[in-house]
């Protein structure tokens, strides 16, 4: 990921000779390891997926002080203009994504006999699932969206919107052109860790076609796609917590992760680490959980709280890391501790080079997508299954982490399966337990807008009275863009 960062991260001024670079495996492995380098948050400020995901959702706000990083704030208020430096930092982060894999694919035609087959194939499969995921970000964030599929010329550059549809059905065909290509998760070497493979070309299919609204049979496709990522031999870790720590961000549940590097030069590390901390702690002390999020989570009869909670949110009475939480630390009363470290894995005086991974797709992710596609398709009874995984997974935590009060008991009546095959109270509890599971991980805004606008409308203006689902569903296409391109209007 370190690779040739300055040499790619330029626009095009004249004519672009691929020839000229892509004559080796070398360069070419360089140009496919840049394609990858915007997906990191090597910087909390322009990798904001977090602001739009979450932040714009009823899962956190911004916290920290009243204008510092105001544009987040309007983000969480829904009083957004096209210059918001969210906005502009999301589409730019990742259309810079779709140029860099572009690069790679004009570099390697038929033609070229200067890279070896295998190189050429894996370099290509590659690109084209990163350059559908970084499409899937653009078109959840800003719906109808320009799409690119080669390096072009300022001219060309000149081009309308084009509706979802076809964004998803281009990200669609790269997701199953990458499968047949790239290797088995079982195939990958320890040292290629990150690097994307055939379950995740697959997992990415599986949540296009559960967004691809206007898709025939959608929702059946998502399920199938899910099942078949599921038979590659993924598993949920024993304990949930596996995935947001650094010493076993490597594990049987790691679909598509972001891997982040602590002391690499140039840097590598997860900056999310020092935008999350506490400013008692010597972070920025942005982004904190909601009171609703919280209420989100299950207790049992007799009181205790779904484990995934206290892994995902600091709260009162229970410990931050290694130190003692402090309420006054957040307006909201809650932290988060998804992405981040405890000091005695990151000091103050590296806390913006964390080294915890962004897990952008994992396996519970996949078995909700197969639950909720197997209930709306009309097979309630299927969906169970994968949901109950899930569940099941989350209450043994306590059976798998000795560091949980009353380790070695499962308390009475948490988190019981679900047995009901009524599909609304089914889909009912898909999308709570959707939440849960993946609080804090930048997918909630996404999923709300996609369950449409009866159930968007009321769970978004009760944090934020400005939402309209017809004018917030997608954020407004960047004013630096439109100034660029005459052809996308005012």
């Amino acid at each position: 990921m370190a690779g040739c960062k300055k040499t790619l991260d330029q626009q095009v001024l004249g004519n672009y000779v691929p020839a000229n670079y892509f004559a080796s495996d070398a360069n070419t492995l360089l140009a496919v390891n840049a394609a990858y380098v915007p997906l990191s948050f090597t910087s909390g400020a322009s990798n904001a997926i977090w602001v739009l995901g979450d932040v714009a959702s009823d899962d956190a706000i911004k916290g920290g002080n009243p204008g510092d990083q105001g544009d987040f704030d309007a983000i969480h208020n829904f009083d957004i203009l096209p210059t918001n430096s969210a906005v502009e930092a999301v589409w730019q982060r990742y259309y810079n994504g779709v140029f860099r894999c572009n690069v790679v694919l004009d570099g390697l035609p038929a033609t070229n006999t200067a890279v070896t087959a295998p190189m050429k194939k894996s370099a290509i499969a590659q690109a084209k699932f990163l350059r559908a995921y970084y499409y899937f970000v653009l078109t959840t964030c800003y719906g109808d969206i320009p799409l690119h599929l080669k390096v072009e010329t300022p001219e060309e550059l000149q081009s309308p919107a084009l509706p979802q549809d076809a964004i998803y059905t281009q990200i669609e065909k790269d997701c199953k052109e990458a499968a047949a290509d790239l290797p088995l998760p079982s195939a990958l070497a320890a040292a290629d860790f990150g690097r994307v493979t055939q379950g995740a070309a697959l997992a990415l299919l599986a949540k296009t076609y559960l967004f691809h609204t206007s898709l025939a049979d959608h929702y059946s496709l998502a399920a199938q796609q899910a099942q078949a990522v599921e038979a590659l031999g993924y598993q949920l870790t024993p304990r949930f917590t596996d995935n947001f720590r650094a010493a076993t961000k490597s594990n049987t549940e790691v679909i598509f992760t972001v891997n982040h590097l602590s002391g690499a030069s140039p840097g590598l590390g997860n900056e999310l680490n020092v935008w999350f901390a506490p400013r008692a702690l010597t972070g920025y002390g942005f982004f904190y959980p909601t009171q609703d999020l919280v209420n989100n989570f299950e207790k049992a009869p007799t009181g205790e709280a779904d484990p995934r909670l206290d892994y995902t949110v600091a709260r009162a009475g229970h410990p931050y890391f290694d130190k003692p939480f402090d309420p006054s630390w957040t307006t909201t009363g809650y932290l988060s501790k998804k992405q981040v470290q405890p000091l005695s894995e990151i000091p103050s005086t590296i806390k913006n080079d964390g080294s915890l991974n962004y897990e952008a797709i994992r396996l519970s992710d996949i078995l909700l997508v197969e639950a909720e596609g197997l209930n709306e398709s009309g097979n309630s009874a299927a969906a169970l299954i994968p949901l109950n995984k899930v569940r099941k997974r989350a209450r043994e935590s306590y059976l798998n982490d000795t560091s949980l009060a009353g380790y070695g008991t499962v308390p009475t009546g948490l988190l019981p399966d679900i047995a009901t095959t009524d599909q609304e109270q089914l889909r009912t509890a898909i999308r709570k337990e959707r939440r849960s599971e993946l609080a804090l991980e930048f997918h909630r805004f996404f999923d709300v807008i996609r369950y449409g606008s009866a159930y968007a409308t009321p769970v978004l203006m009760n944090n934020s009275p400005n939402f309209n689902y017809s004018r917030n569903k997608w954020f407004p296409i960047p004013q630096s863009e439109r100034d660029t391109n005459k052809k996308l209007g005012k």
